[in-house]
């Protein structure tokens, strides 16, 4: 990816967190419609990978989940 759209993707995550939607959208829409098939590829990976940067927020780590008892399918007498 182009130095010039890491700082503009950057940079809308940085707006976004701050409530500046409309200003974000106007730095990273320009970028992201110029980028080539490759590029955009990483762009997308690059959002998926960052989300947190736009939300300010970290998405919890799911817990393992304790493996429920197990039971006879029937009971003996």
């Amino acid at each position: 990816m182009r130095p010039s759209t890491l700082r503009a993707l950057k940079r809308a995550a940085e707006l976004t967190r701050q409530n500046r939607l409309t200003e974000a959208v106007l730095i990273a829409e320009p970028v992201i419609l110029a980028a080539d098939s490759y590029e955009g590829d990483e762009i997308l990976r690059w959002l998926a990978d960052h989300a947190a940067d736009f939300t300010g927020k970290t998405e919890p780590k799911p817990q393992p989940q304790p493996e429920p008892e197990s039971k006879p399918d029937r009971e003996t007498p």
